[in-house]
């Protein structure tokens, strides 16, 4: 019997390998079962027209890393089906198999532009390989060209996957022909699935990926209900809405659905197949708000499913069960493994469905929810979960000691909640812990007590610990024990003393932060001495002395480095020049006082980010010729730079050198058209000359001239900087009307050209074109005519500065209809911008506006703050007419200057209104009538000028007006009352009264007099009636007895409690 059964299975793998043979005996997938048959000398060769067709496929790609070296016309390469991603049948010799991209190598290169190879198009060669049953060209740019027509008659292919290709257009309806297509994949493209009617033919589809392919707001086609041989179907980032078809419920062998951030909005799940073999589904970034009955729909449908995601998906919390509901009584599932839930509006009730799962759960999120107050126990039977995410919730109390029983815990988030602390037994069992994430809590007390709770049996796992940005104190102590850590992060807290040498036996360690502390001492050698794995170090913002031997080598290379606000100067830290490969660098105030050394840029080639500014870093930009690879942001203000910027710094995506000794022209912005140049501050330097006019290849955001000595006309070409959000031309020389160009850069949200010399008219189309302006700032230059009431369109306006020109007419009456200032209060302390820095790829950063004005009659500068302040400033100019009511309207006011203009008629009691109001300024013009009352009950009010005006009358009196100086006053000869020393004629009057009533005396003979008499009424009007009516005399003398009586009883049974109670 034994020896039959051999037999079998050797018949058995003999017809396997035969059945194999007459279908063409197709190579493996796998590269090295192709190189196996190359070695064992295969004689037959390919087609000569098939490997003319890929040479000419070849020839079409830009093949930067030589990936395609075993492809060519010599006599060692003329067999095509041992080239690099070409596979061959081993019957016919006919090409099956083209794999090129990343599966040429088999995992993904890191290339500078994102791609494998570059080509102008697919080679219409292509068709000559008619055997061909397997394409794949996924990430190789195409150059935005469309899918060629052709590939739809290579009818033997079964996968075919062009991926990430950069193709545009229609999906040819030819693709119809591929019947026998098992696998298609044309996700991450700019196609235009218009008519995709074709897909239905492709019946045999196994695999299907259109995600990130854009379906302009439509349903996801019914049809695709039909493909009931789907396993696999990804149609995520693809802009769909509506209903999911009915028809998916015929898809009952689709294992994994990946319909993620999409706008679809089911009213339920009835759409799942039933039965189910899905194992993934991923429905995040869609609207569940209406389906009530997830929980039990995942329960009941899915029996099969392993993961489950379905983040932000306003997922409502599931009711409340009655425990005899058939959804709680059912088994507990084994199946599910992974259920992410993050950022939607669930309880804690949602622990009681997945109560169900409690055997199989290995990972569990739940962050960002409206979990709140206490952790119940709800992970009672999860033996088996690793992964424990309930971080942004709104956690309070101290760590349960039932977490500290989650034996199989590998990572537990609880960041980013109101957590206090935790117990002694919070982490005692966690001893396979890896990673613990308890940043941004109010974990306080001593750091040294709470790294005695961390569990000793995960002394040699442990490799990330998060508790940054809490308020834990003390010193560093010894966490050498955790020999294990990766990741150390004790930043934003409020520890103090010195860092102890011991850290640097902490092998393992790859990240170090503690900035942000009050750290002290000095930093040596001796600290990095065994942490060659360092990659990331940030002891920035503590008075840390960084205390290096000039020739020290550290053992590590840096990829970030944060020193900002440390002792590193005064010479340039020569330790960095061994540091040849770091990404990031911030040695910012760090009282550097030296000339910038030249080897410093050699290393920059990796740069992102490098800030060197608030030193005293001199020097000049000398032989600069640096090849940034990535666009990098550069800090270099507030130092003693000096020379013309070099052209190699155009490379820069984000270039601040604001506040040095930098001369010279601008021409470095000419020296390329490919800049990426989005953030520029050249402010307070020594520039001078005229703009170049080469601005036009720029995608500027924010640009920053100011305090310089530019003169001329503003460029035309500015105006070509649509997505410039903030022009600061301040403190120069500039001369001409207002850029007519500028009103196409309608992002403008801060527009500063004061201090020039520029003149014409406000345009009316100011406030037409810039909707979302905010600072709009012309003082001090030669602009005349009048306010044009087109300004009332700038809705979002918060500081209004015309001050020093020329203007004239009077204030527009509809300021009330700017919004910003009609409201109380601030949505932010700054005014922040976010961008992108760097085009076509994800690179956010931000920046913070300053303003420089005229605060309460001295220069100010705001930045931080700059979000509080809403001012009007008109002053010093020739403005007439009454000041219009409707700004009374302006409730969010802080200040208001319209001093020094020609404007008359009296203060409006409606002022009152204005009780934002800190600063007021009406000063030298020709207001008449009386001070009204109302002004004195703005409470806020700080800084008042009223001075030379036709006020008259007296001075509210009141606890506001009368403390300001009197030179507040001064120049309104008919003004009386305090705090002037002219007083009105009604106090004149009151003066001479009170003078008399001061001599009066307090004792006299009428005051004896009377007090007798007042005792001798008192006393007879009581007593004498007692003695002489009887019967008031006995109610008098009886009310006296009971209550006698009644206090003797009260304090008997008092003194008999006392005995009780002490007996």
């Amino acid at each position: 019997m034994k020896g039959d059964g051999r037999c079998l299975k050797l018949f058995l793998a003999l017809s396997i390998l035969f059945l194999q043979n007459v279908k063409g005996g197709e190579v493996g997938h796998s590269h090295n079962h192709s190189h196996s048959l190359r070695d064992a000398k295969v004689t037959v060769r390919c087609i000569e027209r098939e490997r003319q067709a890929l040479l000419a496929f070849k020839r079409r790609l830009v093949d930067e890393f030589n990936q395609l070296s075993t492809w060519g016309s010599e006599a060692e390469k003329q067999d095509c089906c041992r080239w690099e991603g070409v596979y061959c049948s081993n019957q016919t010799g006919h090409v099956i198999q083209l794999h090129l991209g990343y599966s040429l190598l088999g995992t993904m290169m890191q290339l500078d532009h994102g791609y494998s190879f570059q080509g102008k198009m697919i080679s219409p060669k292509l068709i000559e390989l008619q055997h061909l049953q397997y394409l794949h060209l996924e990430v190789i740019d195409f150059n935005e060209s469309q899918i060629p027509d052709f590939i739809g008659s290579l009818t033997n292919l079964r996968n075919l996957s062009l991926s990430s290709c950069n193709l545009v257009g229609q999906i040819p309806s030819s693709f119809g022909n591929l019947t026998q297509l098992q696998h298609l994949d044309l996700s991450n493209n700019q196609l235009q699935p218009e008519n995709i009617n074709w897909l239905p033919a492709l019946s045999s589809l196994t695999f299907l990926d259109l995600g990130f392919i854009d379906f302009n707001g439509t349903q996801i086609p019914d049809f695709i209900g039909s493909l009931t041989n789907l396993r696999n179907l990804s149609l995520s980032f693809c802009n769909l809405v509506g209903q999911i078809p009915s028809s998916f419920g015929n898809l009952t062998q689709m294992q994994h659905l990946d319909l993620s951030y999409n706008q679809l909005r089911p009213e339920n799940l009835n759409w799942l197949p039933a039965p189910s073999s899905l194992t993934y589904l991923d429905l995040s970034e869609n609207n569940l708000s209406t389906v009530f009955d997830w929980p039990e729909a995942v329960h009941n449908k899915l029996p099969k499913l392993v993961e489950l995601t379905l983040v932000n998906c306003s997922l409502p919390p599931p009711p409340t069960p009655i425990l005899s509901t058939t959804l709680y009584k059912t088994n507990s599932s084994t199946s599910l493994e992974k259920v992410d839930l993050y950022y939607n509006h669930l309880t804690w009730s949602i622990v009681l469905w997945l109560s169900n799962y409690s055997t199989s759960l290995l990972t569990l999120g739940l962050s960002n929810n409206n979990l709140a107050g206490f952790i119940p126990d709800f992970t009672r039977n999860m033996s088996s979960l690793a992964y424990l995410d309930l971080s942004n919730n709104n956690l309070t109390g101290l760590i349960p000691d039932f977490i500290g029983n989650m034996s199989s815990l590998v990572s537990l988030d609880l960041s980013d909640n109101q957590i206090e602390g935790a117990n002694p037994n919070s982490f005692a069992r966690l001893c396979n812990l890896r990673a613990l994430s308890l940043q941004r809590n109010h974990l306080s007390g001593q750091l040294s007590k709470f790294v005695q709770l961390l569990p000793r049996c995960a002394q040699n796992s442990l490799e990330e610990l998060y508790l940054s940005e809490n308020v834990l104190s003390g010193s560093l102590n010894n966490l050498t024990s955790f020999s294990s850590l990766i990741g150390l992060h004790l930043d934003a807290n409020q520890l103090s003393g010195k860092i102890p040498e011991s850290i640097g036996q902490m092998s393992q360690l790859v990240g170090i932060d503690f900035n942000t502390n009050s750290l002290e001492g000095v930093v040596s050698e001796t600290h990095f001495s065994k942490l060659s794995k360092l990659k990331s170090l940030d002891l920035s913002s503590n008075p840390l002395v960084l205390n290096f031997h000039s020739n020290w080598v550290p053992p590590f290379q840096l990829d970030y480095i944060y020193l900002a606000s440390c002792k590193v100067g005064p010479l340039f830290p020569k330790w960095l020049q061994t540091q040849n490969v770091y990404y990031q660098l911030d040695i910012s105030n760090a009282g550097i006082s030296d000339i910038l050394p030249s080897w410093f840029w050699s290393n920059l080639r990796n740069a992102e980010f490098i800030n060197l500014s608030q030193n005293l870093i001199r020097g000049i930009f000398t032989n600069l010729t640096v090849e940034f690879a990535y666009y990098p942001e550069l800090h270099l203000s507030s130092n003693q730079i000096d020379g013309p910027i070099p052209s190699t710094l155009s490379q820069a995506s984000y270039l601040d050198l604001s506040n040095n000794n930098i001369s010279g022209s601008l021409s470095f912005l000419c020296a390329s058209a490919d800049m990426r140049l989005t953030f520029l501050n050249l402010s307070r330097n020594n520039f001078s000359g005229e703009l170049p006019d080469c601005w036009s290849h720029l995608e500027i955001v924010m640009l920053d001239l100011s305090n310089n000595a530019f003169s001329g006309k503003i460029p035309m070409t500015i105006g070509s900087l649509f997505q410039m959000q903030t022009l600061k031309l301040r403190s120069n020389r500039f001369v001409g009307e207002f850029p007519s160009l500028l009103k196409n850069c309608t992002s403008l949200e801060v527009i500063d050209l004061g201090d020039n010399k520029l003149s014409g008219p406000i345009p009316t189309w100011l406030g037409v074109s810039f909707k979302n302006l905010a600072i709009l700032m012309l003082s001090n230059n030669h602009f005349n005519g009048s306010m044009p009431s087109q300004l009332c369109h700038l809705t979002h306006i918060k500081i209004m500065d015309f001050s020093m020109n020329n203007i004239s007419g009077s204030i527009p009456k509809c300021l009330n209809n700017l919004t910003i200032l009609a409201q109380e209060g601030n949505p932010s302390l700054s005014n922040t911008h976010i961008f992108n820095r760097i085009r076509d790829n994800y690179s956010i950063t931000n920046y913070e506006d300053d303003a420089s004005f005229i605060w309460k009659g001295r220069m100010q500068t705001y930045k931080s703050t700059l979000g509080l302040v809403k001012r009007i400033d008109l002053s010093s100019n020739r403005l007439t007419g009454e000041i219009p009511s409707e700004i009374t309207h302006l409730v969010g006011l802080i200040s208001l200057n319209l001093s020094r203009n020609q404007l008359t008629g009296q203060i409006t009691p409606e002022i009152i209104n204005l009780q934002s109001l800190d600063s007021l300024d009406l000063s030298r013009n020709q207001i008449d009538g009386g001070i009204p009352t109302s002004l004195a009950r703005i409470d806020r009010l700080s800084f008042l000028d009223l001075s030379y005006n036709n006020l008259s009358g007296k001075i509210p009196t009141g606890t506001q007006l009368q403390r300001f100086d009197p030179s507040v006053y001064v120049g309104n000869p008919q003004l009386c009352g305090p705090p002037l020393k002219k007083m009105c004629a009604d106090q004149n009057e009151k003066t001479d009264l009170s003078n008399q009533e001061d001599k009066d005396e307090l004792i006299t003979l009428g005051f004896y007099i009377s007090m007798g008499l007042g005792f001798a009424a008192g006393f007879w009007g009581v007593c004498g009636t007692l003695i002489f009516n009887r019967s008031w005399r006995y109610a008098y003398l009886k009310f006296l007895n009971g209550l006698n009586d009644c206090l003797y009883v009260k304090i008997a049974l008092l003194k008999q409690q006392l005995k009780l109670a002490y007996a």
